[in-house]
């Protein structure tokens, strides 16, 4: 009760203006260099320096009360600690730097780092730990001072002094055999980050999932009796029950990833869906403000506490935050939940980067999965999508945005957000452009630019000017299996290289970007997920029908039921309907294709513009609980023929390439066209401009 009475007065000081008297404790403390290392490549000298910050929360504090269960994660002071690895690369000399700072998001705990190009600039890299939950590549090495990867050493919620517990999902999807199977969230690196309370599996349940369509249509299979599985190792010389895993919280993460095995092994082609008792619930969102008080650290700070100086105090002219796919979302949440505003109520970053990122990343939640993309029962799509205030009319929620919080305290940043039709299919990027009503443009603020590659995969193709590209791709997520369709070439470097130089100078100069392209509602390249509505061609080799039908294609938002201690607007609090029921599926929007099922309403896009081919945002699962269904966020190409007796052989309708171009110079010409109409309007750089056309003209395209 003494907490939630401070936590009062400080709002109530908030609110009449007194933000002097609040607690200014929500901060760095403590910063330890443990390496510095020379960085090659560029004319200046650089330099990497590897660290560790130590930093404390005091949860009175409105800009941290917004964490689910800081309270319950409080030492015996009644602070919260956490502690955070981060990376620093700079000129040696920082009188020679730019003042521009890149603060990198890691994406589950990787590395990422200011580029080549962006040290040429003389610009500074920060890159810091936000993801908690101490699971596959976030997990906090043995020798803190040596470990590579990010990560936050976050508390985990307790009442009473004993830890919280709750209900977890799991699913293991199309593994087959007698060996026990680890309950992984999207990839093999990440596991479940939650230990079950007990060994005891009548007190949990494990069920066979016989199909499930894209749109959320479940048909149940049989019901696993409790003394048919373990949650044990086994394989063929330790065969069921198996050797049981370590439940201990004290050995995290070593006893990771959590195994189930299965008496009678593992059936191809089902989801095995586990629902248990969960325990070591990590605070997550202190992870996020960790990372908010790195950055304010790095760019306000003079020294530590302890006297220790800040090796770039004083340079930092201006800010961005930049992340792509998990760490895009993990932007988008950061903004969201008021943190772009530091402890002394300053403006911590001048803009943020979002890529390939259209939802929130699940990470103020309890048992939260934040290294979840979506699939079936995964949170990410709950609240707010979008930017502005705006109703959320098909879950009868308030109307909220992104910049809700950051409005109030005017410390909203410039944004740059670029996507690819891959995020439109499989990762339900179209709510934020249209709303859950589907009916309406969701305008965008003064600083807000949005950019959409279209008909390209996640995060971009490999590029060049292939015409035939050998097939089999694999499909991201939870095991989801193989794609049909050649790997989607279309590049999204290009457009990276105008952002990074525009973005800069938005920020450090005040230089108005390029302006937004996106498909739109009013535009009439925004449409409902259909063949016809798309205007897709008629026949195009190695794509069915069926694969447009709304069970197979794309995958919609679900207006999620968690229960009533989870806050569906905010997606806080603790949801408590594990799985969630479904109360309404959202509609979904998909941009319109022109006569040979490529996208229109976009960036213009070299390859595009001078297609080899059908450059899809979705591929067809192969095989597997998901066959003939979106293989997830991989994209997918279809060749044209080469010639007009090849077409006619499968009946295509799409011209081929020499009926199109005529011969290699006529092709070369097309991609000339493309780049300088791509250069005119400001989204190719020159250097990039000359480059596609020289590749384009050494291709061997109807050579």
């Amino acid at each position: 009760m003494k907490n939630l009475n401070t936590m009062a007065c400080a709002l109530i000081a908030l609110g009449t203006g007194l933000i002097f008297s609040l607690p200014l404790e929500a901060r760095v403390t403590r910063i330890v260099i443990d390496s510095k290392t020379t960085v090659t490549g560029q004319t200046l000298a650089y330099e990497q320096i590897r660290g560790r910050a130590f930093g404390e929360l005091d949860p009175s504090d409105p800009k941290n009360a917004v964490i689910t269960d800081i309270l319950l994660g409080v030492g015996s002071d009644g602070k919260v600690r956490y502690e955070t690895a981060f990376t620093l690369v700079k000129p040696v000399n920082t009188s020679a730097s730019s003042g521009f700072m890149w603060h990198d998001v890691p994406n589950r705990g990787g590395n990422a780092t200011v580029s080549a190009v962006e040290r040429e600039l003389g610009d500074i890299g920060l890159t810091s730990g936000w993801q908690a939950d101490n699971s596959g590549a976030t997990a906090i090495p043995t020798n803190r001072a040596t470990g590579s990867n990010f990560w936050v050493d976050a508390p985990m919620a307790r009442q009473n002094g004993q830890l919280v517990t709750g209900k977890v999902l799991a699913r293991i999807v199309n593994q087959t055999g007698t060996d026990s199977q680890a309950l992984v969230v999207s990839r093999n690196t990440s596991p479940v980050p939650y230990l079950p309370a007990s060994l005891d599996t009548t007190k949990a349940t494990l069920q066979i999932i016989d199909k499930e369509t894209v749109n959320g249509v479940i048909t149940p299979g049989a019901t696993i009796a409790s003394g048919d599985w373990a949650f044990a190792k086994c394989d063929a010389k330790t065969p069921f029950p198996g050797t049981p895993i370590d439940i201990n919280p004290a050995n995290l993460p070593n006893n990771l990833p959590v195994h189930v095995c299965l008496k009678n092994g593992f059936q191809a082609n089902k989801v095995y869906q586990l629902v248990y008792t969960g325990t070591n619930a990590y605070v997550l969102g202190v992870g996020m403000a960790a990372f908010r008080d790195v950055g304010s650290f790095f760019r306000y700070a003079a020294a530590d506490d302890t006297g220790t100086a800040n090796p770039i105090a004083k340079v930092v002219k201006g800010s961005s935050v930049r992340g792509s796919s998990q760490s895009g979302n993990m932007i988008r949440q950061f903004i969201y939940m008021g943190l772009n505003q530091d402890e002394a109520n300053r403006q911590v970053h001048d803009g943020a980067w979002p890529q390939i990122a259209g939802r929130r990343v699940a990470a103020n939640s309890r048992f939260a999965q934040p290294d979840g993309v979506l699939e079936l029962y995964q949170m990410g799509s709950e609240g707010a999508q979008w930017w502005v205030d705006w109703p959320d009319t098909e879950r009868n929620l308030p109307a909220r945005g992104i910049f809700t919080r950051c409005s109030v305290s005017n410390t909203c940043p410039k944004v740059f957000e670029h996507f690819g039709s891959a995020e439109v299919f499989a990762l339900k990027m179209t709510t934020e452009w249209v709303g859950t009503s589907a009916d309406t443009d969701i305008p965008l603020t003064r600083n807000v630019r949005r950019y959409y590659v279209p008909s390209s995969t996640h995060g971009g193709g490999s590029g060049g000017f292939t015409h035939q590209i050998a097939g089999g791709v694999t499909c991201p997520g939870n095991n989801y299996g193989q794609g049909t369709l050649a790997a989607n070439p279309v590049p999204s470097t290009q457009l990276v290289n105008v952002l990074r130089l525009a973005l800069r100078n938005w920020i450090l100069n005040g230089t108005p970007p390029p302006p937004s392209r996106y498909p739109t509602l009013t535009g009439g390249n925004l449409v409902n997920p259909t063949k016809t509505a798309m205007g897709f061609p008629s026949v195009v080799r190695g794509i069915p029908d069926s694969i447009f039908a709304p069970e197979n294609f794309v995958f919609p938002v679900f207006d999620y039921d968690w229960g009533a201690s989870f806050n569906h607007s905010d997606a806080s609090g603790v949801p408590s309907n594990i799985p969630p029921l479904i109360k309404k599926v959202i509609q979904m929007k998909v941009p319109k294709v022109d006569a040979d099922g490529n996208e229109v309403g976009g960036v213009p896009t070299v390859l595009v513009m001078a297609p080899l081919g059908t450059y899809l945002g979705w591929n067809i699962t192969a095989a597997g609980a998901h066959a003939g269904q979106v293989c997830n966020y991989i994209g997918g190409y279809v060749p044209f023929a080469r010639t007009k007796a090849e077409r006619s052989i499968t009946g295509d309708t799409r011209l081929s390439l020499e009926e199109r171009y005529v011969n290699h110079d006529g092709y070369v010409a097309a991609v000339r066209t493309a780049a300088n109409n791509a250069f005119a309007q400001g989204y190719l750089l020159a250097q990039d401009r000359d480059d596609l056309i020289k590749a384009a003209n050494d291709s061997t395209v109807l050579k």
